[in-house]
């Protein structure tokens, strides 16, 4: 389980094709206080720890994995965003995010808003009805809050130390953006969608009646 909230702006160091994917990942973490088997977002993507030096660890990568992501397009030098795992106790920073991607959404626009950067991004057919106006949507590893929302469309501000932290300041209009959708909002189009409690009631209790 992970915040969204990015520590290291790893690189990939090579790339091995095997019977999954190889990747060797150069990382700024004290790599001594990370096990092996332990769990680290890259991009957005929970992927676990199957060998480490000083300054980098590896990670297998299944042909699903890359199927649905953008790991399928990583090269040598491509920049990750990472996040170690939650331990009992940390900040709750983000939002929760488990490091399962949903779907591809596209950056469509990039704008200077202030100091800031104002992105327009459309996320993946099917997807759009986990995105609410100001609730949290989770893109390449981030956690980030929806600002405005039009069809498959939406709108989310990043202040400039998301910008100066994370890959996005190395992206360009029409990439591909890992996109988890929100926990809260999976469960809830689930019971609603199985009829186990009412809409109306989901509503209600979100409402605090």
């Amino acid at each position: 389980m992970f915040t969204g909230i990015i520590t290291d702006i790893g690189r990939v160091r090579s790339v091995e094709q095997r019977g999954d994917t190889r990747f060797v990942i150069a990382t700024g973490y004290a790599m001594d206080s990370v096990d092996i088997g332990a769990s680290i977002a890259c991009g957005g993507a929970c992927l676990t720890v199957v060998e480490k030096t000083a300054d980098s660890f590896t990670v297998d990568v299944s042909g699903e994995t890359l199927s649905k992501t953008t790991l399928g397009t990583w090269a040598e030098g491509t920049p990750v965003n990472l996040e170690r795992s939650l331990t009992l106790g940390s900040e709750l920073g983000g939002h929760l995010v488990t490091g399962h991607v949903d779907g591809l959404a596209k950056l469509v626009a990039v704008e200077r808003d202030g100091d800031s950067h104002r992105l327009s991004v459309e996320a993946p057919e099917g997807l759009e009805g986990f995105v609410a106006t100001k609730g949290s949507v989770c893109l390449d590893g981030v956690s980030l809050t929806v600002n405005a929302v039009q069809g498959r469309r939406f709108e989310l501000n990043l202040i400039p130390h998301t910008w100066d932290h994370t890959t996005f300041r190395e992206r360009s209009v029409g990439d591909n953006l890992n996109m988890e959708v929100d926990l809260l909002a999976r469960y809830v189009a689930r019971l609603a969608e199985t009829g186990t409690v009412p809409v109306s009631s989901l509503i209600s209790r979100t409402n605090g009646s």
